[in-house]
């Protein structure tokens, strides 16, 4: 009987446990809006991650990010040989040349076989192909079809980030303006594209940071595509964000007389799924492809993979929460007032 009667007890226990960890998941998904400060604590701790991140790249580098050849002066070689080689042997080709420390990459993938991805210290098309002569007689012969220098001067880097820059910056206030324009019947447009451009830069830093740490334990670098794949994110994040404003802007207009952390709630619910089957459709693609795809594109789709994910949290727990907050911080002022 006291078998039956703790194996009961058990029972229950463990049924309110489950009860209990459903109504909690259900309270932080039906009740965004009540919960917004969780969600605001969680961006502020991933941001200051990737922000202690890029510190200790710092530190550690002289960058907080490992950059790559496209924005700053050096020389990648692309270099496929008929048999076998090691990196030993490629570095020792290097050293004779004068450059100790180039990053030597193995490359695998369809028709990557004994193929190396080589980035050193800026040197002239003489010197790089002296390089792949010594590496043609010493090492293992050459596939000349194959073979890809590309070469980057200090001027250029420095031009490519400074495009980078610009381009995000122009982007940001394009998207503030647009947002203005299409959501101008609606009270204060300016705040909606204020928040959808801050919910924009929140998924940009947290790249940042995730590039930061890839570059720490991964050995990383930030590249052309690394760009690429902010811009997309951008996109994607925008798309969701104008979505999710567009329902409210209709359930404004449906219930003018409810509240608006009521109407946000409501208009997250009812195209949160949209959402997610959307993303999850493109988020199944990148893992397949980064599980099985080549190293050389790794990098670019685990920053896409990521960014994804970012943006559509910060469509659905930050840009539309932080708006309601905005909000109701200046309904309380003007009634103070």
């Amino acid at each position: 009987m006291r078998t039956s009667y703790r194996i009961k007890n058990g029972y229950w226990a463990y049924k309110r446990l489950v009860l209990d960890s459903i109504l909690t998941i259900m309270s932080w998904v039906f009740h965004i809006i009540e919960n917004r400060r969780r969600y605001f604590f969680l961006s502020a701790a991933l941001i200051g991650l990737g922000i202690a991140a890029m510190l200790v790249s710092f530190v550690t580098t002289g960058s907080p990010l490992r950059v790559g050849v496209d924005f700053r002066s050096g020389t990648r070689f692309e270099i496929q040989f008929i048999s076998p080689v090691t990196e030993n042997q490629i570095r020792a080709v290097f050293a004779e040349k004068g450059i100790s420390s180039p990053s030597v990459i193995a490359l695998r993938g369809e028709g990557l076989e004994n193929a190396w991805q080589i980035r050193s210290e800026f040197v002239s098309p003489e010197t790089a192909q002296t390089i792949i002569d010594s590496l043609n007689q010493q090492v293992a012969p050459v596939i000349t079809d194959a073979t890809q220098v590309t070469s980057v001067s200090a001027a250029i880097g420095s031009e490519v980030t400074r495009a980078a820059i610009i381009a995000v910056v122009v982007s940001a206030v394009i998207i503030l303006f647009y947002i203005m324009f299409v959501f101008r019947q609606v009270p204060n447009p300016f705040r909606y594209g204020m928040t959808a451009v801050i919910a924009l830069v929140h998924d940009l830093i947290i790249l940042l940071g995730f590039a930061a740490v890839s570059g720490l334990i991964l050995g990383w670098e930030i590249d052309a595509l690394f760009l690429t794949a902010m811009l997309t994110i951008a996109g994607f994040s925008l798309q969701d964000t104008i979505v999710l404003f567009d329902r409210m802007r209709e359930n404004i207009a449906r219930r003018p007389f409810e509240k608006l952390d009521l109407i946000a709630n409501r208009s997250i619910i009812e195209v949160i799924h949209r959402s997610f089957v959307t993303q999850l459709n493109a988020m199944f693609v990148m893992v397949a492809i980064l599980l099985f795809g080549g190293i050389s594109i790794r990098p670019f789709i685990a920053v896409l993979l990521v960014g994804l994910l970012c943006g559509t949290y910060s469509s659905i727990f930050i840009a539309v929460p932080l708006l309601v907050s905005w909000e109701e911080r200046i309904n309380a002022k003007t009634r103070s007032v």
